[in-house]
């Protein structure tokens, strides 16, 4: 609402609609960040606890992965979801911190109130944030060391380093394995730079045995079992037949009517129906396939004559797997069996049905193309796989990173430390205002080593105060917080290592986010619609009805 000079309101905005200006709406939105900041902060490091969410249908997660607490939080501030998107992001961009990203953002708008209640416009902690950031990224690569991404006893060390925070403890070093030769497998030189497409890894969840029945499997695993009893559970030097056709009679589009007035005709009719499918599996087995994967199904008859001629088949494959299996066995997926040719056979050297805890399935080894491979993920209960899949989709991701920058940090806390130390440096050669928002952003780094010592049960007063002293010498940037002894030690000795890209990419998103927050000085939300409306417009309609009546 605005005033005329003549003093008569004017309404701009619709009945019910609140507005919050000014001071008053910033104050509003670093609350609820800063809420959901502190809601993950004790997930934070090696020793961070885990966070139990219900959904509305009752369902139950276990998991201290920020980006899942996130997701399951089903939070409805606005300026809160900004961090929800925040972690999407750098969970999609890089595949590990998030947490990291979340609290940096929590912090980095805690300390600009600091700055506020002094009297700083938000516009001049926005450009020393960004200025800050900017310092931030240099020193990290030049901090960062170089590695050789074909040593995988470094590669298995960043995986380690990844799941230190997980509920996976006793299984970390075979999922670590296991997330190393995965993505060594996949990953393709493309110009002077590598790839490595995670999509290429298949991941299967089975609950029943341990974690460390966890297996990679060299090729594609189908969540299917054999059609029909009488063919072969395994095939070895398999020729692969992929189908997008069903291998059915298709009924016709129209309704059609057929008269019969004798048995003989019946006889005929269903003869055909036969002879028809035959054609098809002969066609099939003309081409030398002896395994067929179909998308579609299999009819009864057609799996008669298949086991017949010795094909092991399976139907209603997804088509994500369909296409997996294109990739790795080199075959191409047909839609008209006619078009079916010896080219288009995948080729693998063995596939085979196993039974895994009460269910089976299609094993697909040896497969032509060596970029394609399977994680199966055992665990004793349903949340306990949950959570081993995301540990090592995390792992998998620091891998790639890894993989693709080929440069690594200290992790415990080290290259936070190192990085605000720098920045401390650099303030005061900025100097003006813009230098308390570049103190402010370091001490918002600080604020992640302090949590790890906090959740570790340490002081983390104390812990900071070794941490800098311990920076404060030439060769200190790889000093950091061994959380099982509580003592500051060179990091890279004992293999804490990460990743660059994750610390970059966290503190971009991080300072993207607090930027955008205090950049906003008015909130404005639109009433929520309520039943009044429509149920007003029901009587004005059984008015009319009435009338049309009378």
């Amino acid at each position: 609402m605005s005033v005329e000079p003549t003093g008569i309101p004017v309404l701009i905005l619709k009945e019910g609609t609140q507005r919050t200006a000014g001071r008053d709406a910033l104050r509003n939105n670093i609350m609820a960040v800063k809420a959901i900041s502190e809601a993950l902060r004790t997930t934070y490091g090696p020793k961070g606890m885990d966070k139990m969410l219900v959904d509305s249908l009752g369902d139950i997660t276990i998991t201290n992965d920020g980006a899942t607490i996130l997701d399951k939080m089903d939070i409805q501030h606005p300026g809160a979801k900004m961090m929800v998107q925040i972690a999407k992001g750098q969970d999609e961009e890089v595949g590990d911190g998030t947490k990291t990203a979340v609290i940096l953002a929590g912090e980095l708008l805690r300390q600009s109130e600091d700055l506020l209640d002094k009297g700083i416009h938000p516009t001049v902690i926005v450009s020393g944030y960004k200025k800050a950031a900017e310092e931030a990224e240099k020193i990290i690569k030049e901090i960062s060391e170089p590695i050789d991404i074909n040593n995988k006893e470094i590669l298995k060390k960043i995986a380690t380093t990844s799941l230190y925070s997980k509920a996976v403890q006793g299984s970390r070093d075979k999922l670590a394995e296991i997330a190393v030769e995965a993505a060594t497998r996949v990953a393709e030189k493309r110009g002077d730079s590598y790839f490595v497409d995670l999509d290429s890894i298949q991941i299967i969840k089975k609950y029943g045995g341990s974690l460390l029945d966890t297996m990679l499997i060299d090729g594609v695993v189908i969540d299917k079992e054999v059609v029909h009893p009488g063919m072969p559970k395994r095939v070895e030097n398999a020729k692969i037949a992929l189908l997008d056709a069903p291998l059915e009679i298709e009924k016709p589009e129209i309704d059609a009517e057929i008269r019969i007035n004798d048995p003989t005709q019946m006889r005929k009719f269903l003869q055909e129906e036969e002879e028809m499918l035959k054609r098809m599996v002969d066609k099939i087995a003309e081409v030398g396939a002896n395994v067929v994967i179909a998308q579609k199904g299999i009819d009864d008859v057609a799996q008669h004559f298949l086991a017949k001629r010795g094909i092991l088949a399976v139907r209603r494959v997804k088509r994500s797997d369909m296409e997996k299996l294109e990739r790795a066995t080199g075959g191409r997926i047909v839609s008209n069996i006619d078009d079916l040719q010896p080219s288009d056979l995948g080729e693998a050297t063995l596939v085979e049905e196993r039974k895994i805890g009460e269910d089976k399935m299609v094993f697909v080894e040896g497969a032509k193309s060596a970029k394609s491979v399977t994680i199966l993920i055992r665990a004793g209960f349903e949340r306990l796989v949950d959570e081993g899949e995301r540990a090592l989709r995390d792992a998998l991701s620091a891998v790639a990173d890894a993989i693709k920058m080929a440069k690594i940090v200290a992790g415990g806390g080290a290259t936070e430390v190192e990085v605000a130390k720098r920045l401390k440096e650099i303030a005061p050669k900025i100097g003006g205002k813009q230098q308390l928002a570049v103190e402010a952003f370091a001490r918002a780094l600080e604020t992640l080593p302090s949590t790890i010592a906090e959740n570790a049960g340490y002081d983390a007063l104390e812990i900071m105060m070794k941490l800098r002293a311990a920076h404060a010498n030439s060769n200190g940037k790889f000093m950091g917080i061994d959380v099982y002894t509580g003592n500051i030690v060179n990091m890279k000795d004992i293999g804490i290592i990460e990743p660059a890209a994750i610390k970059l990419n966290a503190i971009k998103a991080a300072t993207e986010a607090a930027t955008m927050i205090l950049r906003i000085d008015d909130f404005i939300a639109a009433s929520k619609s309520t039943g009044a409306g429509a149920g007003e417009k029901g009587k004005k309609e059984e008015g009319e009805k009435e009338e049309e009546k009378d």
